[in-house]
């Protein structure tokens, strides 16, 4: 189950990485993809990356970039940040994070320092509702962005809302138009593990 819930992750991932390539029309499919290098305490040099990237200076979609800079510049009075960063938004993709892990949280969060640094605005896009509210609030206390699977109409909290309003993709629609294929597939795969053991 462990791995099913991780591959589900995974897929979380891909498409949302795929909506912003689509949405932003980026000329070089690469400027979704964000990493970085940091050493390791035996001298290694280790590259960390993050799920998606919306780099404001590579946005083709005129009307897309000047939403997501009043949306960047809303979301950083609401998290306490004087100066908006300048080139755009790092994403973490989850499907839901029930994890109580402080090391998981740490490097989360260490992940987000380097993105400030690198004039990133850092934010949690989590397709499910599965996050307890302190770590919500830990997060947004180190000025971090965090998007839930909600059916809020506020692009603030809600990752659908965010990117049907301000992506301007309707997410909610997707996973409607599809849900029948995504039953059959999980049914599938459960079926067959199950028929393993």
């Amino acid at each position: 189950m462990t791995s099913i819930y991780r591959q589900i992750g995974i897929g979380c991932e891909h498409l949302f990485r795929e909506i912003l390539i689509d949405t932003t029309q980026y000329k070089d499919r690469d400027f979704a993809h964000w990493s970085y290098d940091t050493k390791t305490s035996g001298g290694k040099v280790k590259t960390l990356s993050l799920d998606g990237r919306l780099e404001l200076n590579e946005i083709q979609n005129a009307k897309l970039k000047q939403r997501l800079q009043d949306w960047i510049a809303a979301y950083c009075k609401e998290i306490s940040v004087k100066k908006a960063p300048k080139n755009g938004i790092v994403f973490e993709v989850r499907q839901g994070y029930k994890s109580k892990d402080s090391k998981r949280q740490n490097a989360d969060i260490d992940n987000a320092t380097v993105a400030w640094a690198n004039s990133y605005l850092p934010v949690f896009a989590i397709f499910s509702s599965q996050i307890d509210s302190d770590i919500v609030l830990r997060y947004r206390n180190h000025r971090c962005g965090i998007m839930i699977g909600s059916t809020s109409t506020n692009s603030n909290i809600s990752l659908f809302a965010f990117s049907k309003n301000v992506l301007g993709y309707d997410l909610v629609g997707f996973f409607e138009k599809n849900s029948k294929k995504f039953k059959v597939e999980i049914n599938s795969v459960l079926k067959t593990l199950l028929d393993a053991s």
